[in-house]
């Protein structure tokens, strides 16, 4: 009945003006967050910490007695952090005859909760309660035979099959559900429609749903949240800003929110909304690394390279251990990207010296990976073979399996087919489940040219499976651009970036941008590559020869193309210098060379 009142209230008390009364699980999920578990310190001393570390400013707790006329409860109003009291009761036949009583007191706008049936409420919360998944489903399964038309219990069980990747399961469990839609409340009837369209993959049911969600539960940031990750995802970053504006509106001091605030105003090209996000997200989290990083991330997004690096120093300063050091590999990407190889050298090494101390294995990888981006291929090539014939046997032999699938790349990158193909074929005997995917990719790369139509045919029989389309067209995408045949590859990559954020994939951008440019639309390439990539979030990224530093290229034909020969002439140089002395296999370092003295 404890957990129960807390979860009728909550979802009574949602579509109330003026009230946002956190749920019990997110409570818990946000301690979780910060380290701090109420299980750890039992009692209400514990969740009234959550509370205030949630940005509550009302906390409340209550009692409950069984009598014989019915059942009586007591709740306890604590406001935070002064700390006065106000204490209202109710009694009722059952609990939720109760808890709607209590609501009543709380807010004239309580909704209603969606059953009155107390034997679906008790399998439900024991449900929630239940650390065992069959336990759990087994009590949301009677839940749903005592009232079929309680949308919660569906919507755990739903879960549940999607926490076990079986998305049909999950489907079929909503779809029994909408059965009953026109029993529920309106807010479950708009979860339902949420949840269904997530499964299914309809993005714009998703969206129509979350909208009605808000419109119903005003005061509920997660749902403007949502509305705002579903506004990135479509890549309309300023109606993100305004979604998250509106959670920040209801939570002050998420520094979640605030942190996808700042990245959002950042891809829609405001610097100064950026900043003033992740500066009060510093100010929340003063001894946290992450709001330096952020702000470092920002910066480098939009061409501010000497600010990015010190946000990024700063961080590896705040905590050493950050991304495990990796903070200064992306100081030194943003101090590559001004051209000033040396200074990114000294910066690279700092990282790769620290991951060296840290007994980390892979450190002559992250050597070879930093000498091939700056134009050092010959002895990156050496430097990665070496590693992946010596990592072979033992606990890295997964790692050599991607340490080939990258000489591979690089191999068709270089124009050497039959050695990538002999890379690849070492890739998949040494693949195991972390690295089946990038040595795949690999072998599929490296086979020998074909005409589009021909690729196309090799990646249905590659990746068969529906499920693996994602993968098939990322593969098939490199297959095409290797092979310079930017008119087939460009429709698959149009349809991969409006499927995709910027903040999802930086790479997706910039490869567009190449088709655009190389069929004669420079306009459209102009708006790909406006942005700066991100570090990638892994050491390591066997495909970023696809995007980088031909970024640079792509800049100065864009600029060429807008008469500005002072850019372009720029961007060139740069390009070049970070190309080196071998040139890859599209020649663009002779056209670069060639354009570049006009």
């Amino acid at each position: 009945m404890g957990r129960g009142f807390a979860e009728i209230l909550t979802r009574e008390l949602a579509p109330a003006a003026g009230i946002y009364a956190i749920t019990p699980a997110r409570l818990h999920s946000f301690g979780a967050v910060l380290g701090r578990r109420p299980e750890n310190a039992p009692g209400i001393s514990s969740e009234r910490a959550l509370a205030q570390a949630a940005g509550a400013n009302r906390f409340a707790y209550g009692e409950y007695w069984l009598q014989r006329e019915g059942l009586q409860a007591r709740l306890t109003i604590e406001e935070l952090p002064a700390g006065k009291i106000h204490v209202i009761s109710a009694s009722g036949a059952d609990i939720v005859q109760t808890a709607a009583a209590l609501a009543r007191q709380l807010s004239t706008q309580a909704g209603v909760y969606g059953t009155r049936n107390s034997a679906a409420i008790r399998a439900y919360v024991l449900g929630l309660e239940d650390n065992d998944p069959a336990g759990a489903a087994r009590h949301f399964q009677e839940a749903v035979a005592a009232d079929p038309s309680f949308e919660p219990p569906y919507e755990s069980l739903a879960q549940s099959r999607l926490q076990q990747r079986d998305r049909a399961g999950a489907a079929a469990v909503l779809q029994q559900a909408a059965v009953y839609r026109d029993r529920m409340p309106e807010l479950e009837r708009a979860q339902l429609a949420f949840s269904l369209a997530s499964v299914k993959g309809d993005a714009a049911g998703r969206r129509q749903a979350l909208a009605e969600r808000a419109r119903l539960t005003p005061n509920d940031p997660a749902v403007w949240a949502s509305l705002g990750e579903n506004a990135v995802a479509r890549q309309d970053y300023p109606e993100a800003v305004q979604f998250y504006e509106k959670a920040l509106s209801v939570q002050p001091e998420d520094p979640a929110l605030l942190n996808q605030l700042g990245y959002a105003n950042a891809y829609a090209g405001n610097l100064g909304g950026a900043v003033r996000a992740l500066q009060q997200y510093r100010n929340l989290r003063p001894a946290d690394a992450n709001p330096l990083d952020s702000l470092g991330d920002v910066h480098l997004l939009l061409g501010r390279l000497r600010e990015a690096e010190d946000y990024y120093l700063q961080a590896a300063r705040r905590d050493p251990s950050a991304l495990s050091g990796a903070e200064y590999r992306k100081a030194a990407i943003a101090r590559l990207m001004s051209g000033d190889i040396a200074g990114a050298a000294k910066l690279d090494k700092e990282y790769v010296d620290r991951r060296v101390q840290a007994r980390d294995p892979l450190a002559d990888y992250y050597r070879a990976e930093w000498n091939w981006i700056t134009g050092d291929r010959k002895q990156a090539y050496q430097q990665l073979a070496v590693f992946a014939h010596a990592a072979e046997s033992g606990a890295l032999r997964q790692v050599a399996s991607e340490a080939y699938a990258e000489l591979a790349v690089w191999s068709v990158a270089l124009g050497d087919r039959s050695e990538a193909a002999r890379m690849a074929r070492e890739a998949g005997l040494l693949a195991g489940p972390a690295s089946a995917a990038t040595a795949a990719m690999a072998q599929f790369l490296a086979q020998p040219a074909a005409p589009a139509p021909e690729w196309q045919a090799r990646a249905d029989r590659a990746f068969p499976e529906p499920a693996a389309k994602p993968f098939k067209d990322r593969a098939l995408v490199y297959a095409l651009l290797a092979g310079r045949q930017f008119a087939a590859a460009a429709p698959i990559l149009k349809q991969l970036h409006e499927n995709t954020s910027a903040a999802g994939d930086d790479a997706i951008p910039v490869m567009l941008a190449w088709c655009d440019m190389e069929t004669g639309q420079p306009k459209e390439a102009a708006a790909l590559v406006r942005l700066n990539p991100l570090p990638p979030r892994s050491a390591i990224e066997p495909f970023r020869v696809f995007y980088f530093p031909r970024l640079f290229y792509l800049r100065g034909r864009v600029a060429q193309a807008a008469g500005q020969a002072d850019a372009a002439r720029e961007q060139f140089r740069l390009f070049l210098q970070l190309s080196g002395d071998t040139p890859l296999a599209w020649g663009e370092e002779a056209q670069a060379r060639s354009q570049g003295s006009h």
